[in-house]
């Protein structure tokens, strides 16, 4: 097993496509690393991401931020703005594993890893985040919720590779929020997660919503009809009961030792809800 360590994106790049065998990137590692000590792959190639500047940087661009797919849970949690402006975002990448995991997980390897279960998924979605991809025939910029094709795998084609998280720019009265089920109180994986961003207009009518799941179908999914109940309301009993509805409705999972599926599909309208009250809150009082 070869491993390199390239200091441009272009040279990261080259080396994944020209591999014949099997090439991996590392941008923190907190999952390759189990696989590997797993035998779960045994690739010929490891790429470390870290030293490409781009890809460890957070920057404010156009009203919204960019940050960098190396750039770790820890690093997004010490960043005052980002948090301001997106705490549901940055409070589900905090939710990845352990505070010395954080040091090292990412935003963007949390994304790649293609877990149903993920939590920053959820939270991007709803964020209406997207993703920047590299490769060899040049960069292209993809939606969260399009990037996952199936557990563990992902639209990237070989020689490519994610760049950056983008989150669009936040309008005033607006907020965030992710929550999410786990049967231990820390270091589990989500039996449900869900993520809620909301706008509210001056009377604080919805104007906005977005609505996504995670770990109640093979992809995390986004919900327009949540969204919906919400979308002309003031939040008020009616429209978070319908939208919790929706979000249950649109649940496809699976039966495991974590949850039924019956389990799942009550607890995602629960978590929604609640998700959606936090961000209501916070879009109230900005």
């Amino acid at each position: 097993m070869r491993f390199e360590a390239p200091e441009t994106l272009d040279a990261a790049v080259t080396l994944l496509h020209g591999e014949a065998g099997l090439a991996r990137p590392l941008a923190g590692g907190t999952d390759l690393l189990v696989q590997l000590r797993a035998g779960a792959v045994e690739p010929d190639l490891i790429v470390d991401l870290k030293r490409i500047p781009e890809m460890r940087q957070i920057a404010a661009v156009d009203g919204g931020f960019r940050i960098g797919a190396a750039v770790t849970g820890a690093e997004l949690g010490e960043h005052p703005d980002l948090k301001k402006a997106w705490p549901g975002v940055v409070e589900a990448t905090e939710l990845i594993g352990s505070t010395q995991i954080q040091g090292r997980a990412s935003l963007g390897g949390n994304l790649c890893n293609a877990s149903p279960a993920a939590d920053s998924v959820p939270a991007m979605i709803a964020a209406a985040a997207a993703v920047t991809v590299a490769g060899p025939d040049g960069r292209r910029e993809v939606p969260v919720e399009e990037f996952i094709a199936g557990p563990g795998q992902t639209c990237l084609a070989k020689g490519e590779i994610v760049v950056a998280v983008n989150l669009p720019p936040r309008p005033d009265h607006a907020g965030d929020a992710y929550l999410r089920f786990i049967p231990r109180t820390e270091m589990d994986i989500a039996v449900v997660g869900a993520g809620v961003s909301l706008t509210l207009d001056d009377g604080g009518l919805c104007t906005h919503a977005r609505v996504a799941l995670g770990a109640v179908a093979a992809t995390p999914i986004l919900v327009p009809a949540a969204a919906d109940a919400l979308i002309g309301t003031n939040g008020d009993e009616d429209a978070l009961t319908r939208m919790a509805e929706a979000a249950s409705a649109a649940c496809r999972p699976i039966d495991d030792k974590r949850g039924t599926k019956a389990y799942r599909i009550k607890v995602a309208g629960v978590m929604a809800r609640r998700a959606a009250e936090i961000a209501l809150e916070r879009a109230r009082s900005c």
